[in-house]
């Protein structure tokens, strides 16, 4: 820091390469910003001109078109401070994350009443003894079941599912 201070009281500026990346950086945040959904961007509070830059962004299907608005974007992007911008988008990536972990982890333990039946469910129960077991079985075995159509089947397979992510939203709360 002290550096920087000492270059602008010399009349120095920061060299090319670094104002490159300082750009491209920007740029870069820029490209992440026109991912987003419009109302995660508007949670974001960045400047009007900016906001309505990503929104045309999203917008432009021309290759080379895209390619000049996301410079632009970039370039409004320098007179912002991009920090809390990047923790924003960290924070998004992370829930992201969590729920991916939680929905594998949901998928997995229908996977195992599905196949393991009884072993898996009395798992489950010494796992979460407040659970439903009379209502766990109905949706297994009606899941499981030949004599009942594949579209019931499937129906009961999804409920299982409901029902799970409600035992695991119990535990977190």
């Amino acid at each position: 820091m002290q550096d920087d201070e000492e270059s602008q009281e010399f009349g120095e500026r920061p060299s090319k390469s670094a104002r490159k990346r300082e750009a491209d950086a920007a740029q870069d945040l820029g490209t992440r910003l026109i991912a987003l959904k419009e109302s995660e961007l508007a949670t974001l509070g960045l400047p009007e001109k900016l906001f309505d830059a990503i929104l045309l962004a999203k917008r432009i299907t021309a290759r080379g078109g895209l390619a000049r608005q996301r410079q632009y974007i970039g370039k409004l992007m320098r007179d912002i401070d991009p920090a809390p911008v990047e923790a924003a988008l960290n924070v998004k990536s992370r829930n992201a994350a969590f729920d991916a972990e939680k929905h594998k982890r949901l998928e997995t333990w229908r996977a195992r009443l599905l196949t393991e039946g009884p072993g898996a469910l009395e798992e489950l129960m010494k796992w979460r003894p407040d659970a439903d077991r009379k209502s766990l079985q109905a949706l297994i075995q009606k899941a499981t079941s030949t004599r009942v159509d594949s579209g019931s089947r499937e129906a009961a397979s999804r409920e299982l599912f409901r029902t799970l992510r409600t035992l695991f939203d119990s535990i977190s709360r």
